[in-house]
Formats: structure tokens, C-alpha cells, sequence
């Protein structure tokens, strides 16, 4: 396992989190929400953070079965021009995002535990099929032939990253508390706003990422 790997992964997982959903119910319910907000925020997250980890694994797990089935067919050099094509559509389709595109974002329709975890869930799923990021990250960490030991570490970690901003803006509010309202009101309507203009940016980078780690193969 490459330091180079490393950092590509950490910079992908910095990178995700721009995702506006979870860092969205997040200040919702600090705005909204007095009674037992720690307990509900935390499973909201751990719902989140679990999800997508099990999402991880599952596409960690079959990637790899494929690429050990496959791999006398599809060799490194058509494994670079797959992530060169992907990456490239990507870079081209992050133009043509609506970056204005103003969201409603989720925000949970009860106050129980179990509705925390179903907002979780469906945040989640919402998400799932933009996790460019994420998805990049796979498929680097599948190339690079890592075992269970190595990219499990890598993988919780980068799910801990992705939601680490909903924990430094819970962090900042319980150290500030009434302070953090009108911040707090700012950054609502700044993740209505420009979730659109985020989804561009994240699409626009991965692109880059996976064009430029393609050369080195091809």
C-alpha cells in the first residue's frame, strides 16, 4: 500500500465532505430540535456513516471477485481506459450541472430514534448514486490489489471523514451554543443554495483524479 494511495483516498474523502445532505439535517436539527438532540444527531450519523460504509464493503468485496475472475481479459491497460473514459465524463458533465439549482433538504418528519435512522437511510440512498467520490476511492483501492486488513482500515476511516463536519458543527455549538444560531441560519441557506454548485465542483475534481491516475497505466 502506497503513501500516493493514501493520499488519494484522504483528498477524495475530503472531498466528500461537501456532501450538502448530512451536514444539511445536521443544522436542521440544531436549529429546530432542544429535546434529546445529541442522541437523535448521533444515530442520524451512525446511520449515515454505517450505510455507506456496508456499501463500501459489499462493492469492495465484488469488485474484487470480478477483477480476480477477470483479470487475464481485462488487464491494468483497459482498467485505465475505463477510469479514463468515466473520468473524462465526469470532468465534461460538472459544466453542464445546473449549479444554481436551489434543494429542499431532508429533514426528518419525526422526532423518534427509529425516524432518525429511516431519515438516515434515505439520505443515504439519495445520495449513494452521487458518492462520485466515494465510488473513485473504491475503485482505486480495488486497482491497487489491497487486502481485507488494508483497505478496511481505509474505508472506515474515509466514513469518518465524510461526517466529520456534522461533528465539528455539533462540536462548535454545544462549546458556543446561542452563538452558533445566526452561523447556523447562514449555512442553511447556503446548502439550499449551492448544493448544485458542490455536486459540480465534486464531479469536476473526480473527474481530474481518475484522468490523471489512468496515465499512469496507459
Amino acid at each position: 500500500m502506497s503513501i500516493e494511495l493514501l493520499f488519494m483516498v484522504g483528498g477524495l474523502a475530503l472531498l466528500d465532505m461537501m456532501s450538502p445532505a448530512a451536514l444539511g439535517v445536521t443544522v436542521y436539527l440544531l436549529l429546530n430540535e432542544k429535546e434529546r438532540l445529541s442522541s437523535r444527531l448521533m444515530i442520524y450519523l451512525f446511520t449515515v456513516a454505517g450505510f455507506y460504509f456496508l456499501v463500501g464493503v459489499f462493492l469492495m468485496l465484488g469488485l474484487d471477485v470480478v477483477m480476480t475472475a477477470f483479470s487475464p481479459i481485462f488487464q491494468n491497460r483497459i482498467v485505465s481506459w475505463v477510469m479514463l473514459i468515466i473520468g473524462g465524463i465526469l470532468f465534461i458533465a460538472s459544466f453542464y450541472y445546473p449549479k444554481s439549482k436551489k434543494t429542499d433538504l431532508p429533514r426528518p418528519k419525526s422526532k423518534s430514534k427509529a425516524a432518525m435512522v429511516a431519515l438516515g437511510f434515505t439520505t443515504s440512498l439519495i445520495e449513494v448514486g452521487t458518492a462520485f467520490p466515494y465510488f473513485a476511492a473504491i475503485g482505486l483501492m480495488t486497482t491497487s490489489n489491497l487486502a481485507a486488513f488494508q483497505w478496511l482500515p481505509i474505508l472506515a476511516g474515509y466514513n469518518f471523514i465524510m461526517v466529520l463536519p456534522p461533528l465539528i458543527v455539533f462540536t462548535l455549538y454545544l462549546l458556543l451554543g446561542r452563538v452558533m444560531q445566526k452561523p447556523l441560519e447562514m449555512l442553511r441557506i447556503k446548502l439550499s443554495k449551492h448544493s448544485g454548485a458542490a455536486i459540480s465542483w465534486i464531479m469536476c475534481i473526480v473527474g481530474l483524479i481518475l484522468i490523471f491516475n489512468s496515465l499512469d497505466y496507459l
